[in-house]
């Protein structure tokens, strides 16, 4: 758009970009979303959650064969997905048996067709 004398170059710059999204991340969404996207951003994790989530839960005992690592391995990123809040655990006898936390899955979907 060429400069008008109705026009300056001031003007013409408020104008050349459209507005922001109306609803960005707050910060505490944002914080929430980096902590499970920094969970998530592990290999070993996020086939972790996958496994824990297609199966509906799964028992600490039949994670290494799949996954191909350790007990204290799977202890580790289990933590950190536990932290993220993103899975929970029951402890039943020596084993921990995980599932996905209830409305996780849906909240970091939402994230994701939010970005």
């Amino acid at each position: 758009m060429a400069t008008t004398p109705e026009t300056t170059d001031h003007e013409l710059d408020d104008r050349c970009c459209a507005p922001l999204s109306e609803h960005p991340l707050s910060a505490v969404d944002a914080d929430e979303a980096a902590k499970i996207f920094a969970a998530l951003g592990d290999p070993v994790r996020l086939r972790l959650f996958s496994i824990i989530a297609t199966e509906g839960e799964a028992c600490s005992c039949n994670l290494e064969g799949p996954l191909d690592r350790s007990q204290p391995t799977i202890s580790h990123h289990t933590k950190i997905l536990a932290e993220a809040g993103l899975i929970v655990g029951d402890k039943r006898g020596r084993w921990v048996w995980w599932s996905v936390a209830p409305g996780r899955l849906e909240a970091a979907a939402a994230l994701l067709r939010q970005a």
